[in-house]
Order: structure tokens, then C-alpha cells, then sequence
């Protein structure tokens, strides 16, 4: 079967390969690929910064964001032909550590986890997968190639189940947040905010493209140009372009106990200039929370799944603004201006 692969560590190296089928012990569920987002992690594992490949193999199978109908399952599985599932990315260290016992994964505490298309484990971009019941999940057919957006969506239910557990050590009655970045996560941030009936401000620097109008659709405001202009006073901030001007920005000037949540992952080596004694000062007069957050749990795709199955059909079809058959893979990793999230569609 064929299926996208590349060599970490190793610029260039990516191409379709002709690749053995799916071995029954990577997982009970046999499942027919329909689509796979692409994001910023596959760019930097396709320009060679990032990834592993399975312990003694080259190559890696791309592909961390997928959807897929499966074709064969166990009787007592949970799961039958014809359904939709989504495969969870992250698999629990050996060890395991007290998190990874429990079930959060996503919380590891001494990196001995692996990822589907990332770390030692093929991902889903291939004709066909196999996947675990226990790190399969449905979900509603009705959503059809729209599904492939649960995986990124995860990521925000996980966002947002930690803001509002760290909101219940007092009195909390949040009423505006602020979204900075309005790629894949910034859209989710926004809507899950919006569902939550809570008053949603988005930044983004583009003022043109699709990400304005997604924004108006979900009843948020947007705001484009200098960060320094956006004067909201948030008592929820989720910080999803890992920009340092950005990240500065938003560790001051929020609501009193405000709770700031950094999703954008920074470039390193990028100096700037930062009163930390005025932050110290602020967070602690204010006691604000400011905490980072990455990867989800089994809870948060389930979270994930019904905010997905609340939202606008019609909106999140426009949050997928390219569609590319496998065959012309490349494309879909060519950053282009008016992109959100782009999938590999193996139905066309």
C-alpha cells in the first residue's frame, strides 16, 4: 500500500512509498485512511528539525491528524465496520510514570512516550492503519471528512479543561478571553470559548484571507495589526502563535486572576527585551496563572468530539481551506497565505 514517509532528520527525504500492510499488532481496528491534517510538526519533521523514526527502521509514516472508517473489528471492540474513528496520537511511556498509569499520557513525566507519525511510532498516512480500540475514537458520521479536525481540536479541549480547573481555586466568573493567533488552534480556542457563552477576541496579524470572517461567524470580534493595539482586559487568555512579541504582550495586562494559557510553541534563540520584575509583579498582585499545555488525553478527543458535533457544519468546512490528494502531498506543505488547515484527502 502507499503511504507518505520520510527520514528524520534528514531534509528533503519525504515521498509516497510502497509500504507493507499493517500488522495486526499495531492494533485490532483495521482502518481505511480518508484524510490527514497537516500542521507546523509535519513541516518540521519534513525540513529534517524534527521526528523519530521506529527503533531500527529509516523511515517514519508521516501523519498524526487522521480519520479513518474501519474495515475490521473485533466482536467485543466497541467498534464495527462502517464506523468513523479518529486515532489518539500520543501512547504511554513503558514504564509507565504516575501520569502515563493514569491515563494522561499527554502529561508524561520523563519522556519515554511515543507519537503516531512523530516519535518511533508510524502515523496514520498511509491507505490503511491499524489502531488500538483503547486509542481509537468515534465519532459522528454526519461530521464525515470534517472529522479529520479532532485531533487539533483535542488540543484546545485540554486547553480548556485546565483553564477552568485552575479557575475553580476561587471564585471565578470569566467573561472575556482573548485568542491571539487565528491558524487551526486559535479557531478552536474561539469556538470553544464562544460555546461556553463567554465574549471571544481574536488577534491575528493577516486583516485578509479566510481568518477574519471565520471569526465574525462564531459571533467573536477580530483585531489585526500591532498587538499592542488590542485592549480587551481578558480574564482568559490562550496564546496560540508561540510569536515572543506576542508572548510578551500577553503576560501583562489581563483582567485580576487571570489565567493565561500558552499553546504556540516558540522558535529559541530569538532574544527580547522583558521586564521581568514588572511580569513578577503583575502575576503576583494579580495572582494571575500562567501555564503551557500541548498534546490531549483520551477525556479531552472525547471533549473534542462534542464540540466538533455542536459546531456549524458549514463553518467548519471552511476551516479546511485546501483539500490534496495524496498523490500531490507536497502541496499541502507549501505555506500559503490564505491556508487554515489543509488535509490530505485520500478519497480524491
Amino acid at each position: 500500500m502507499k503511504a507518505l514517509t520520510v527520514i528524520p532528520g534528514k531534509a528533503n527525504s519525504a515521498a509516497i512509498a510502497e509500504v507493507p500492510e499493517p500488522s495486526p499488532e499495531q492494533g485490532a481496528l483495521l482502518v481505511r485512511t480518508l484524510a490527514v491534517g497537516v500542521c507546523g510538526t509535519d513541516m518540521e519533521i519534513v525540513a529534517g528539525d524534527y521526528g523519530w523514526a521506529p527503533p531500527g527502521r529509516e523511515r517514519l509514516v508521516l501523519g498524526h491528524e487522521s480519520l479513518g472508517e474501519v474495515i475490521e473489528a473485533p466482536a467485543a471492540s466497541g467498534f464495527a465496520p462502517g464506523d468513523l474513528v479518529v486515532g489518539i496520537v500520543r501512547r504511554p511511556d513503558p514504564l509507565p510514570c504516575v501520569s502515563c498509569g493514569h491515563g494522561e499520557w499527554d502529561m508524561c513525566r520523563n519522556g519515554q512516550y511515543t507519537e503516531r507519525g512523530i516519535k518511533e511510532l508510524d502515523g496514520y498516512c498511509s491507505e490503511r492503519f491499524r489502531v488500538e480500540p483503547e486509542y481509537a475514537v468515534k465519532v459522528d458520521r454526519s461530521l464525515g471528512l470534517l472529522a479529520v479536525l479532532l485531533e487539533p481540536a483535542s488540543v484546545l479541549a485540554k486547553a480548556w479543561d485546565h483553564i477552568e480547573r485552575i479557575g475553580r481555586r476561587a471564585v471565578w466568573a470569566p467573561r472575556r478571553v482573548l485568542v491571539t493567533g487565528a491558524g487551526p488552534i486559535g479557531q478552536f480556542a474561539a469556538l470553544m470559548g464562544r460555546q461556553r457563552g463567554l465574549e471571544v477576541h481574536v488577534f491575528d496579524r493577516n486583516a485578509e484571507g479566510p481568518k477574519p470572517g471565520l471569526v465574525a461567524e462564531l459571533g467573536a470580534t477580530y483585531h489585526s495589526g500591532g498587538i499592542d493595539e488590542v485592549d480587551v482586559d481578558p480574564d482568559i487568555v490562550i496564546e496560540c502563535t508561540g510569536a515572543v512579541p506576542v508572548v510578551r504582550h500577553v503576560l501583562g495586562g489581563n483582567a485580576p486572576g487571570a489565567v493565561i494559557c500558552l499553546a504556540g510553541v516558540s522558535v529559541p534563540g530569538r532574544e527580547t527585551p522583558v521586564d521581568l520584575g514588572l511580569v513578577n509583579r503583575t502575576m503576583v498582585l494579580d495572582n494571575d496563572v500562567v501555564f503551557g499545555t500541548v498534546n490531549a488525553n483520551r477525556r479531552h478527543y472525547e471533549m473534542a468530539a462534542e464540540a466538533l458535533a455542536r459546531a456549524d457544519r458549514t463553518w467548519l468546512g471552511r476551516v479546511i481551506s485546501r483539500r490534496v490528494p495524496l498523490e500531490r502531498w507536497a502541496e499541502a506543505l507549501q505555506r500559503r497565505r490564505e491556508d487554515v488547515k489543509v488535509v490530505i484527502d485520500f478519497t480524491a
